[in-house]
C-alpha cells in the first residue's frame, strides 16, 4: 500500500474514539495534514534496545479497512527526516539533512533510549560529522534546544530504564533528568505504538497534553479511555484480581488463569492501559485474534515497565514492593 497522509486520516478516523477525536478534531487533523509546513520530526537512539522502535514499525492491525502496519500509518504523515533503523540515508547524507532540520528549528524531536554521561558520552556514539565523533548526550543536548517538543519513547528515555539500572557504570539518565527541558514521557518497555501515534496526533492538532508528575500524558496513563478518572492501576483491571473474581494465587508458573502477585506481579503498583492498548484499537479483539496480547494475558507477571522505577532491584519472581 502506497504511504500517504490519506493512509494516516483513514486510521484516525477509525481510531478516532480512542484517540479521543470527535468530528471536528478530524477536520482539524485533516487540515493540519493537508499543510506543507507540518513540522520536521527526527528520531533518534541512544543506549536502548531499539526494541521501541521496533515495536512501533511492528504495529499491525487486523481491522478491516484499516493500514496494514505503522509504516502505512505515519510513512508520509509526517516528515520523517532522520530515523538511524529506517532511513535509506547514510553517513554525512543523512546527518546533512538532520542539520538542515535543526538550524531551521521547530522541529518534533522523538529520542529512544537513556543518555549515558560517564566517559564524557562515549559509551553511545550516534554519528560522525567532519571527522568528529558526536555522541548521544551531545546531540541531545543540542537537539532539545531547538525543538518544538519532545517526545521520550520507551522508558530508557523517559526515566533512564534498564541502561540505568544496578551499578549504571554508563552513568545513564532519562532526557528530562540530564537536560532539565521539558519532555512528554511515553513510557514503556516497549513503548506502547499507538501511544506514540496517539502524541502525534495530538502535536499535529496543536492541542495541549496535560501531564502527570513523571511528564507522562493523563489521558493515557491516568484516566481510562472513558475519560473518567478511575487511575487505570492494572491490577485493578486485572481479569486475575482474586478481590473481584475469586481467582486462586498461583503457587508456581504455568497456573493458567491464576493470580500471579506472589510471584514478582507489579500490577498492584502500575497505571497503564495495557490490556485495552495491546490488543487493538479501544480494547477490542479484532475477529479471530487471541485475547491474551499483554503480558498477564501469556500468563506472564506485569513487570511495571511503564514505572519510572522499573526495573528495579527486586528479582522478577518474588513479590514486589515498592
Amino acid at each position: 500500500m502506497s504511504l500517504t497522509r490519506r493512509s494516516f486520516f483513514r486510521y484516525c478516523t477509525l481510531s478516532a474514539a480512542v484517540l479521543g477525536l470527535d468530528a471536528l478534531k478530524l477536520r482539524l487533523l485533516d487540515e493540519a495534514l493537508a499543510n506543507p509546513a507540518a513540522p520536521s520530526v527526527i528520531w533518534l537512539n541512544g543506549s536502548s534496545c531499539t526494541g521501541c522502535s521496533v515495536s512501533f514499525l511492528n504495529r499491525i492491525s487486523d481491522v478491516p479497512g484499516q493500514p496494514t502496519d505503522v509504516v502505512d500509518v505515519v510513512g508520509n504523515a509526517i516528515n520523517l527526516v532522520f530515523h538511524p533503523t529506517i532511513m535509506s540515508a547514510a553517513g554525512e547524507t543523512a546527518i546533512s539533512a538532520l542539520k538542515q532540520a535543526y538550524n531551521k528549528g521547530g522541529y518534533v524531536l522523538v529520542l529512544e533510549g537513556a543518555v549515558p554521561t560517564a566517559f564524557d558520552g562515549h559509551a553511545c556514539v550516534v554519528w560522525k560529522y567532519a571527522g568528529q565523533d558526536v555522541t548521544y548526550q551531545q546531540a541531545v543536548q543540542e537537539l532539545t534546544a531547538r525543538a518544538l517538543v519532545t517526545i521520550c519513547v520507551g522508558t530508557c528515555a523517559s526515566f533512564g530504564g534498564i541502561p540505568a539500572s544496578g551499578s549504571n557504570p554508563t552513568g545513564a539518565m532519562g532526557v528530562h533528568q540530564f537536560t532539565g527541558r521539558p519532555t512528554i514521557n511515553i513510557s514503556g518497555c516497549p513503548a506502547n505504538p499507538d501511544w506514540v501515534v496517539w502524541a502525534v496526533v495530538q502535536l499535529l492538532l496543536g492541542n495541549p497534553i496535560p501531564l502527570d508528575a513523571d511528564g507522562r500524558p493523563v489521558a493515557l496513563y491516568s484516566t481510562n479511555y472513558d475519560g473518567s478518572p478511575d487511575v487505570p492501576v492494572i491490577h485493578n483491571k486485572c481479569p486475575r484480581n482474586p478481590n473481584f473474581t475469586g481467582t486462586p494465587l498461583a503457587l508456581n508458573f504455568g497456573e493458567d488463569g491464576h493470580c500471579l502477585q506472589n510471584l514478582g506481579c507489579r500490577g498492584p503498583f502500575t497505571k497503564a492501559r495495557c490490556k485495552a492498548a495491546w490488543n487493538g484499537i479501544g480494547g477490542v479483539y479484532p475477529p479471530g485474534a487471541h485475547p491474551g496480547h499483554w503480558c498477564v494475558g501469556v500468563n506472564a507477571p506485569c513487570q511495571g515497565c511503564v514505572e519510572k522505577t522499573f526495573p528495579g532491584a527486586d528479582p522478577f519472581h518474588e513479590p514486589y514492593t515498592l
